[in-house]
């Protein structure tokens, strides 16, 4: 069963649905999610808020936390989830933001860094994934995608192991 099929089922025994906020995968994170056939009964909305401005307009992140704390950054990922959750009323939210390479990074924020984030019973939860900078653009996308379906199986399901 691949994750996407798994978060499915515990959305549809759970009758829950979910929404995303994608920066870094691009919209491969709700691709993966409408893949599964029925998915239609859980998912309820999915954006690409790639530009700081799509973050602030349809998510609500503020030019605050964007300015002093980057897109890329625990604080935005934890405001994303908020408005992403505020936005559509979903019963998960899942949002990532990250720096998937191969150019763009800095010392402090290097390519294959990315932030996940899951607000879930009016719990936000984030996660810091670091990967290496070496892996190739597709494949960090797919694989922060992996790690936010990770994520959202662990909280969703209650076996948090964040």
């Amino acid at each position: 069963m691949t994750l996407e099929e798994e978060l499915g089922q515990i959305l549809k025994e759970k009758k829950l649905t979910i929404a995303t906020a994608e920066s870094c995968t691009g919209g491969l994170l709700s691709s993966r999610l409408t893949d599964v056939s029925g998915s239609s009964e859980y998912v309820m909305l999915n954006f690409v808020t790639y530009a700081n401005e799509a973050k602030n307009k349809v998510l609500g992140v503020s030019w605050d936390i964007l300015d002093n704390y980057g897109a890329v950054s625990e604080e935005c990922a934890q405001s994303m989830a908020e408005g992403l959750y505020s936005a559509t009323g979903c019963d998960v939210a899942l949002c990532t933001t990250g720096i998937a390479g191969p150019t763009g990074g800095t010392k402090d924020k290097p390519v294959g860094l990315c932030f996940i984030s899951v607000k879930y019973k009016g719990i936000v939860t984030v996660k810091e994934i670091r990967l290496s900078p070496n892996i190739e653009r597709i494949e960090m996308k797919k694989r922060f995608a992996d790690e936010a379906l990770k994520l959202a199986i662990s909280i969703v399901s209650e076996n948090r192991i964040c």
